[in-house]
């Protein structure tokens, strides 16, 4: 799968919202009630990620989730990361 320009991203970003570009990678940042709903959306994208065989380095700081994405085998952003992060923002909100 193409690693896609920085133009491409950028076109692709205004379709997630919340989602941002750094550097060779997409990200974006949750908030929840507390450390359960958190771990929770946590496991929900764990199972995301596996059915897709694509996981984002992921870091929670209690109630805060920021999820990475990059196809680390491609070097940057595909369309891999764009389908996992649509499959997120539903996740995000069961």
């Amino acid at each position: 799968m193409p690693v896609m320009t920085k133009d491409e991203v950028k076109v692709r970003l205004l379709q997630h919202e919340g989602w941002e570009r750094d550097g060779d990678e997409i990200e974006r940042k949750f908030a929840f009630a507390d450390f359960r709903a958190a771990i929770a959306f946590v496991n929900r994208v764990a199972d995301l990620a596996e059915a897709a065989d694509h996981h984002p380095d992921i870091s929670i700081k209690y109630n805060r989730v920021k999820l990475t994405l990059s196809t680390h085998s491609e070097g940057g952003v595909t369309e891999k990361d764009f389908a996992l992060a649509a499959q997120i923002d539903i996740a995000a909100n069961p």
